[in-house]
């Protein structure tokens, strides 16, 4: 019989968050909730006045920060109560209501940009020696003002505003396709019986240790998406053309540009990612030829590089091993780092277990008014304890954010946010593999480490160089059809697999099932982040000088600095080629390791990596 799930009042206190530190009961929540209804209306009172002198610009932007946090306080206890029991109805009335404050406030606030836009940021410049106080926002108006040449009149800015729903319907119209409307049929699974594919078990199925499951799932799910090749051509290239036209309206060069823009990105970072993948292949090659041989295949085809080169291991890890498992790894950062954590268990910032209602997965939340709280669904897997590292990590960077920056520069930016969970992740697998006496264990942590590389770091690049190339097309004045993306993905998969795997025909269609295509150049950011983590581990583990002191300067810049300046305190440079490379040795040595480990010589004798 399978585990009964817990209702929340059945889970022991300790395994649950603490949340009274931002309101100790739901009846202040929503005292604060009437009070700051009304308050929020005031901002209507800066209309027209915002740039009228130094004094009213400082008015301005405290009443905002100051609202801002009320906000944001009363979010985020609605909604981590909600998630924490989603049937609950009151929590999902708090978190409704706070929404739809939030958006309320947003549309009180749409005159600020436009008002603020209408002057130079010479004027700006001026109103710092006049009033102060305002040094200490600089950045953030430096931030609002790069903006300038790019923000139309106030006429167009609300005409294209108010096509928002047309801009995203392409989005939209893939989602409710591939999301509701698609059917992939039946195949057969290991005990030869008729079950029915979907985008949700066909991880499993393509996993399957048994080949003729994983081939008719690839074959089936992938010739699905291509029976609708033209309607999905459609809809992507209408993203793609309303990204490109957007672009040229608001004077930048291309697509691209427009979306590292924010975080001001230089676009050599973009392309150096692509050409050092471009020239590393080999790698990702020997990874592919060591899969052929411990499956002991004649011919290595696509749907064969998804099983796992080690079992699931049955060891379980109950949370407080975890805990000590995680607290031993990451003990390489510090005393001070250390003394943190232990505060994230001993202060309740974590929910640990699966209850009745719950959200699922896993995530950190909070700002700079709260704990940097982590959701879990903990169920004593290593796994687990690997998602508890990386939550971890989430939340050490906000918490030394917060604590070492005012409100307005606690939030580190989207490109850097994964870089602090990857380094946890990394320690807590490096840990584990130098430290067991247990070879399946190991077998099964060289396998993940080695998955990892190959999805994170390749398949994303190979996804952000299709991204980078379709749009240029576009702006060049070709014509997206379903035709030339298909053909130009296919020669993108055999570029990146290699001569000696088998490019099966039916992957032309593969860039149907991506949805990340659709979210504007996000995907190379997994591989950066990656990327970043590794030179970092790679310099705290060989204890290069400064490499933890760095890192730990780079934990505490928030959002004080671009990405890319951030970086470079923690001794990176993500415009290099070096980075990158770190990340691939990395890849290179722990396929070496399993190599020699698990009798796979061969591998390395074909490499050209041991002598005869």
């Amino acid at each position: 019989m399978g585990k009964i799930q817990r209702k929340r009042d059945e889970i022991e206190e300790k395994y649950t968050w603490d949340l009274t530190p931002i309101y100790e009961n739901d009846e202040l929540w929503y005292e604060d909730f009437k009070k700051v209804s009304k308050e929020i209306e005031k901002v209507l009172e800066f209309k027209d006045k915002i740039t009228k002198s130094a004094d009213d610009l400082l008015k301005y932007i405290e009443f905002s920060q100051q609202m801002e946090r009320k906000l944001y306080k009363l979010y985020y206890y609605a909604s981590l109560k909600f998630d924490q029991d989603t049937t609950n109805t009151k929590y999902q009335e708090m978190s409704g209501k706070i929404n739809d404050l939030l958006t309320k406030y947003d549309e009180l606030d749409s005159f600020s940009n436009p008002e603020m836009m209408q002057v130079d940021y010479e004027l700006i410049k001026e109103y710092y020696e006049k009033q102060p106080k305002l040094k200490g926002y600089q950045f953030t108006l430096e931030q609002i003002y790069r903006y300038k040449e790019h923000i139309l009149s106030e006429s167009e800015e609300t005409i294209l505003s108010s096509l928002n729903n047309v801009i995203n319907n392409s989005e939209e119209t893939y989602s409710a396709l591939t999301d509701s409307d698609m059917k992939f049929g039946f195949i057969k699974d290991e005990n030869n019986e008729k079950v029915e594919l979907t985008e949700s078990n066909y991880g499993i199925f393509i996993e399957s240790k048994d080949r003729n499951v994983r081939k008719q799932a690839f074959e089936q799910l992938l010739n699905t998406y291509g029976s609708l090749k033209n309607t999905i051509a459609k809809t992507f290239s209408g993203n793609v053309e309303a990204l490109t036209k957007i672009a040229k309206l608001k004077k930048y060069n291309n697509s691209l540009e427009a979306s590292l823009f924010s975080e001001n990105i230089d676009r050599k970072v973009y392309d150096n990612l692509i050409d050092t993948i471009s020239n590393n292949l080999d790698v990702c090659y020997k990874y592919f030829e060591l899969k052929k041989q411990v499956l002991n295949l004649d011919e290595f085809h696509l749907y064969d590089q998804y099983v796992e080169l080690a079992n699931d291991i049955d060891k379980k890890y109950s949370f407080e091993e975890g805990k000590k498992l995680v607290l031993e790894a990451l003990s390489v950062l510090g005393e001070d780092y250390v003394e943190v954590l232990n505060k994230a268990f001993d202060e309740r910032w974590i929910d640990v277990y699966n209850n009745v209602g719950k959200r699922g997965g896993a995530y950190s939340s909070g700002f700079y008014d709260t704990k940097p709280y982590i959701l879990l669904n903990y169920e004593e897997r290593l796994n687990d304890v690997s998602t508890l590292a990386h939550e971890l990590g989430h939340s050490m960077h906000t918490y030394y954010s917060c604590k070492n920056n005012p409100y307005q520069y606690s939030h580190y930016k989207i490109f850097v946010a994964e870089v602090a969970s990857t380094v946890n992740e990394l320690l807590l697998n490096y840990h584990i593999l130098n430290n067991t006496d247990d070879k399946e264990e190991k077998k099964y942590i060289l396998s993940n480490l080695m998955n990892l590389f190959k999805s994170t770091i390749y398949r994303q690049v190979m996804f952000a160089e299709f991204e980078r190339d379709v749009h240029n097309k576009k702006e060049n004045g070709e014509v997206l059809t379903a035709e030339s993306l298909s053909n130009y993905y296919y020669e993108l998969n055999k570029k990146y697999f290699g001569p000696n795997v088998i490019v099966d025909d039916v992957i032309k269609y593969e860039w149907e099932r991506i949805p990340h295509f659709y979210y504007n150049f996000y995907v190379y950011k997994y591989a950066i982040g990656l990327s970043c983590a590794c030179y970092i581990v790679d310099g705290i583990l060989s204890k290069k000088e400064n490499a933890l002191e760095n890192y730990k300067k780079f934990l505490s810049l928030g959002g004080s600095d671009y990405p890319i300046n951030e970086l470079k305190i923690a001794g990176i440079d993500v415009t290099s080629k070096e980075v990158v490379e770190s990340a691939i040795k990395m890849f290179d040595e722990l396929i070496n390791e399993y190599c020699l480990e698990y009798s796979e010589q061969k591998v390395l004798k074909l490499w050209g990596d041991v002598s005869e």
